[in-house]
């Protein structure tokens, strides 16, 4: 077991991740919320996603939420892709960091993408060079890598090796997708030391949901193996359109909850990010997953009566 991390990476993913499985709303309600975000001190945020509009018509209008965001100085924006023709979309609209998803289910792969794993792994092997011919990084993001909802439970051995692949390929780093939240934390320590007994130099990001209830326990895991980087979703937004009872990413406000409460440093303000969550909630127009949002932090005291 490492030693516990004084400092984690939160890359917050409710733009994109989060507003891909919910109603379309507004423009505008879009670039609110990514600019509520910028403000909180988190580092990291994935704001769009550049996608055919008949397979997410949530994010048609990524390059006007781009160019209308306000893109504070010291945060890190990341766009996801599908395909190389999504990573020009992305380049020209100045993005140098770079997502890209295939999944080790072949068969959710196939409903995401309509090809196979490995027909994804080859045209990230072309992106990889044309991201790095124009200096931008490539990360590689293999979803179901705990679990396919078609599938069954994901082997940590064919996770490992589409690491491999894309390592050879020259991704710049990769994350693990939990995409319908059937990692537990004994799976999270298997598929970790599968990778790291071949990749152990690969800086590695996890990608929780909290479908059934496991996010933060995954989290912590992973926290006691050494990881300091995690995706997670204002208010618990998001889940994946393609896979069913897929919804709920890790809400990032019980994530810093946690952390800040065991003396791991985010970077981020805990009650401007509980603001933006019930901004979240507003704009998406339902109550949204998280406890934190619900009942404050843990700090908050309720007053006698009278």
């Amino acid at each position: 077991m490492a030693e516990m991390p004084n400092s984690v990476s939160i890359r917050e993913v409710g733009p994109r991740d989060g507003l891909q499985n919910e109603e379309p709303i507004p423009t505008e309600a879009k670039v609110r919320l990514l600019d509520a975000l910028s403000g909180t001190g988190v580092k990291r945020i994935e704001a769009v996603s550049f996608v055919h509009p008949k397979a997410i018509p949530q994010m048609a209008d990524a390059d006007e939420v781009w160019q209308r965001a306000a893109k504070a100085d010291g945060v890190r924006y990341s766009a996801l892709v599908p395909n190389t023709r999504g990573a020009q979309r992305a380049l020209a609209a100045g993005f140098t960091e770079i997502e890209v998803v295939v999944s080790a289910s072949d068969t959710h792969n196939r409903r995401n993408v309509n090809r196979s794993t490995e027909e994804s792994l080859d045209d990230i092997a072309e992106l990889i060079d044309l991201l790095h011919g124009v200096g931008a990084q490539a990360e590689v993001i293999v979803a179901t890598s705990f679990g396919c909802p078609y599938e069954g439970d994901t082997d940590p051995a064919r996770v490992a090796a589409i690491v491999d692949r894309v390592v050879r390929d020259g991704a710049d780093r990769v994350a693990f997708g939990d995409t319908t939240g059937m990692g537990t934390p004994r799976r999270v320590r298997e598929l970790l030391t599968a990778v790291r007994d071949r990749n152990a130099h690969v800086p590695v990001l996890l990608h929780f949901h909290n479908t059934r209830g496991t996010a933060l326990a995954n989290m912590l895991t992973a926290l006691e193996l050494g990881v300091t980087e995690f995706d997670a979703s204002v208010g618990g937004l998001g889940g994946c359109p393609y896979a069913p009872g897929a919804s709920g990413n890790l809400a990032t406000e019980e994530a810093v909850h946690m952390l800040h409460d065991m003396g791991v440093d985010t970077g981020i303000d805990l009650d401007a990010l509980i603001e933006v969550a019930e901004l979240a909630e507003e704009l998406v127009g339902r109550q949204l997953p998280s406890g934190v949002l619900r009942a404050g932090p843990r700090t908050r005291l309720t007053p006698l009566p009278g």
